[in-house]
């Protein structure tokens, strides 16, 4: 009987509460295909992208039909490219964008991760070519993503990488001009990113992971809002222990998933993250759960103290249910991919600041919100200087993913289709941060990451 229930569970939760599997990743480590000439090591990249990823989307595949799960995306991440580019002579690292973009057609995955440059502490020849590379090669690839992380707690913050960095969104904005600058869509600034991160687009595959790997992440924000319904009124404590026992019910259906998926392709099982990412569908909101917790609206006053406590609950259940959980695993607050959020923005209840103080208590960061397209690189740069500030500061992951709409103004509409989802494009605020950046230099770190 109990076995019964449970199933009949399940398939509520699939077709009625939009359960699904969010991402399942294979980390893919390119270390070996490092060479000289960059030809050579492109067609290294390749060959064992295809070789290795090859059945990756068809097992998926057979897996949701046999167990009736949705796996809404099948991706890759890479060994940051920076750091297989850096043995080759090329002075532009466009053509690894387009071999990765090559090798994810071909295997079938929707994205591919690792475009990326690890800069925290300093910034070195193939970092540099990465992050100047970055312009053509969002634009010139259909389903690469590039991150870049500009701070760890251990080191501080690069201040010099932060302004290239602001800089480099707004080329990425101009480049993609004609498709609502969508290649911002596909670049992450990090403080303390993580080398096992499932999630697009800031996913990349750590120098410590083995040669391959399957992280799953999982979702959810409708099935944690309809457990939320049946307890209205009822105390924080009790709002902590549904979130808790629902996150744990998700994360073993992951788990279950990738576990699967593992087997199949012999290929070791990673972590599970625990985030709950939303889309831009209703019912599939984080903005709704914070509302059905008591808020009027997400952004008025108490929304931080809503969202720490959603988050700090999925965290605890699903721990219960994986023994191995990692990457970012928390709450995404993404403008653009959550239909409670967007309403948020457009009713004047979710601000620019405070969406970034909601940050100081999930994860990631500003992420997928539209600002107007003449935003200056200063601007941005100093955006994300406070976010990675955050991030080193509290020892966890933040990130910025902003989209300078060209052309647009405050109030406008972008629309990037998919789980990508629309926006409206929110007010920044007009003062200068021009002479805190231009001090470059690194700040350094804060004085509890000195713990050897």
């Amino acid at each position: 009987m109990t076995e019964m229930k449970s199933i009949l569970e399940t398939i509520r939760m699939i077709e009625k509460e939009k359960l699904d599997i969010r991402t399942v990743t294979m980390g893919i480590s390119l270390l070996d295909c490092a060479h000289e000439d960059g030809e050579r090591a492109r067609e290294r990249i390749y060959h064992k992208i295809t070789s290795l990823a090859g059945d990756l989307v068809a097992v998926a595949e057979k897996i949701e039909e046999e167990l009736g799960i949705p796996i809404i995306n099948k991706r890759i991440a890479v060994t940051p490219i920076s750091l297989v580019a850096g043995a080759s002579k090329d002075e532009d690292y466009t053509a690894f964008a387009r071999t990765l973009d090559e090798a994810a057609k071909a295997v079938g995955v929707n994205f591919i991760g690792g475009f990326s440059a690890l800069v925290e502490k300093g910034i070195s020849r193939s970092d540099r070519i990465l992050m100047d590379s970055l312009p053509r090669a969002l634009a010139e690839t259909e389903r690469v993503c590039a991150s870049i992380n500009v701070g760890t707690t251990k080191s501080g913050i690069n201040m010099d990488a932060v302004k290239i960095m602001g800089q480099r969104i707004l080329d990425v904005a101009e480049m993609t001009r004609e498709e609502e600058s969508i290649g911002c869509a596909k670049l992450v600034v990090f403080a303390n990113s993580v080398g096992d991160n499932p999630f697009m687009a800031g996913a990349y595959h750590g120098i410590a992971e083995g040669d391959a790997v399957i992280n799953v992440g999982v979702s959810g924000p409708g099935v944690i809002k309809a457990a939320l319904e049946r307890v209205r009124g009822e105390p924080m404590d009790v709002v902590a222990r549904v979130i808790k026992e629902t996150a744990f019910k998700i994360t073993r259906a992951g788990q279950l998933v990738g576990e699967e998926v593992s087997r199949r392709l012999g290929i070791p099982f990673g972590i599970m993250d625990l985030s709950l990412a939303p889309t831009p569908e209703v019912g599939d909101s984080v903005a709704r759960i914070l509302e059905e917790i008591g808020l009027e609206v997400c952004g008025t006053h108490g929304t931080t103290a809503a969202l720490a406590l959603l988050n700090d609950a999925v965290k605890k259940g699903g721990i219960m249910a994986s023994n191995h959980v990692g990457g970012l695993s928390g709450a995404f607050i993404p403008v653009s991919e959550d239909e409670g959020m967007i309403a948020a923005v457009q009713k004047g209840a979710l601000t620019f600041d405070k969406l970034e103080a909601m940050t100081c208590v999930c994860s990631v960061g500003l992420d997928m919100i539209a600002i107007p397209g003449d935003t200056r690189a200063a601007t941005i740069a100093a955006m994300i200087a406070d976010e990675a500030a955050i991030g080193v500061i509290n020892n966890k992951t933040t990130a910025v993913r902003i989209i300078p709409a060209q052309g647009k103004s405050t109030g406008d509409m972008v629309h990037f289709g998919g789980l990508l989802g629309y926006a409206p494009v929110m007010k920044v605020n007009d003062f200068s941060s021009e002479d805190f950046i231009n001090r470059g230099g690194r700040i350094p770190a804060p004085v509890h990451s000195f713990k050897n």
